[in-house]
């Protein structure tokens, strides 16, 4: 479902740990808004929900919601070091068009609702 290089797992499970909240996982959805009409919501969670769907991954598990399943299909996730701009990358098949940031993005059949980006 999702791909997470060794080195994005590596920093992720850095972030769990620092966190020192049990049972914390990485949560990975969509949801309109962006300039290209979808977003991308990623952010460590501690809370599963009826409509979620997990994967393990190592020593953390990624969980996503039903809604979002679709547009995270082969969604692929690194984390690269790049003097001042290094950070998580995301690498999406069904993403046919995306803004100049990378944040928001549309597929071939799903818009979104296109929102200023904060």
């Amino acid at each position: 479902m999702i791909e997470i290089s060794k080195t994005a797992e590596s920093m992720i499970s850095q972030m769990i740990s620092d966190a020192e909240i049990a049972n914390t996982f990485l949560r990975i959805g969509i949801e309109d808004g962006g300039c290209s009409g979808l977003s991308y919501q990623i952010k460590l969670d501690d809370t599963l929900l009826e409509e979620d769907n997990f994967m393990q991954n190592g020593e953390f598990k990624v969980v996503w919601d039903t809604r979002s399943e679709e547009y995270l299909q082969g969604l692929k996730i690194d984390y690269l070091e790049q003097g001042m701009t290094g950070g998580f990358t995301l690498d999406n098949p069904n993403a046919k068009a995306t803004c100049g940031c990378g944040a928001s993005f549309r597929t071939a059949t799903f818009k979104g609702a296109r929102k200023k980006c904060d």
